[in-house]
């Protein structure tokens, strides 16, 4: 899978279906997807169009239908949107993200404590993920 394009919010919606589930034809995307947004058929192979152009996602022919496949890795995605999102909303620095995400968030103990080992870890010189 190669490196991560732009990609929008609606955009995002088909991708997480797509790797959730590949290959997958564009009926298949849209009923996954129809409850949630109300999107139709053809709403769906939009922006499946838009995606393969983008290179973030592949398709093959199958009889009369196409299987569509992402091509492009999730994690590439989270990487590259968390990153403009750090960028933009706070400057490109994490700390004052990070804080500000333990301020307004309502995590529970279990959640403090596994993100204290993460801090932990790091401060061990830990390989970052």
């Amino acid at each position: 899978m190669g490196s991560a394009p732009k990609i929008s919010d609606a955009e995002w919606y088909v991708m997480e279906s797509l790797w959730d589930r590949h290959p997958a034809t564009a009926s298949e995307v849209t009923e996954r997807l129809a409850e949630r947004h109300g999107w139709s058929e053809n709403t769906v192979k939009t922006m499946l169009g838009r995606l393969v152009k983008k290179r973030a996602v592949r398709f093959e022919r199958d009889g009369k239908r196409y299987l569509y496949e992402p091509a492009v890795a999730r994690d590439a995605c989270v990487r590259d949107a968390a990153r403009g999102f750090v960028e933009r909303v706070f400057g490109g620095e994490t700390s004052p993200m990070l804080a500000w995400l333990l301020r307004e968030s309502r995590l529970d103990a279990s959640e403090l404590d596994a993100l204290q080992e993460l801090i932990e870890a790091r401060r061990r010189g830990g390989r970052r993920r």
